[in-house]
């Protein structure tokens, strides 16, 4: 069930998550551990540089290094806006530990952030920035990406979003639609 007391400002953005870490391809939970990108999640984030063809009221990113290196590398002539709020949840005693030891993400990892508490942290973050802005870009993380999924879905189950690939999400009459932008941008060349 949707929690109707949080819900997104209606206006479209696009988020991002970072790109790879050495975290990532060790298939650990790497959480709010500030780690860097790999040498491929390098690569991912000039690969999105086509990015800079569209005219952003914002470009915002997590304080996270993954997530601001990765906005950089794409975007290397944007001002980028660090915001904390869209920091990655804090995992407690399983940050770093295998992803096969992850708690389901409504519950609460030992020692770590409550689901709800990481919730209303990033609705309060991504509303601040829709309010704000038209159509701001978003760099951050796949649990940032669940918050938005479960407020779009009722569930933040499902696939990980991949590594420095765009999602467009915008307000519908019946919901939100989710777009990969890659696909549009393609579309439209």
């Amino acid at each position: 069930m949707i929690d109707t007391e949080l819900a997104l400002v209606r206006r479209p953005f696009v988020f991002m998550r970072h790109g790879e870490t050495p975290a990532n391809a060790g298939h650990l939970i790497c959480g709010s551990t500030d780690v860097p990108l790999s040498p491929k999640g390098e690569e991912q984030a000039r690969s999105a540089a086509w990015l800079g063809s569209y005219n952003w009221s914002c470009v915002a990113t997590s304080q996270l290094q993954r997530a601001r290196s990765t906005a950089q590398l794409a975007l290397p002539e944007r001002t980028l806006i660090s915001v904390e709020d869209l920091q990655e949840r804090y995992w407690g005693a399983l940050e770093m530990a295998p992803l096969t030891e992850q708690t389901p993400y409504e519950e609460t990892p030992p020692d770590g952030e409550p689901w709800i508490v990481f919730k209303y942290r990033v609705v309060h973050a991504l509303n601040q920035l829709l309010n704000a802005y038209d159509l701001p870009l978003i760099v951050a993380h796949s649990g940032v990406y669940r918050v938005i999924r479960e407020l779009q879905t009722g569930t933040p189950q499902g696939p990980r979003i991949e590594n420095a690939e765009p999602v467009l999400i915008e307000p519908q009459a019946d919901g939100w639609d989710m777009t990969l932008l890659k696909e549009i941008w393609f579309e439209q060349r």
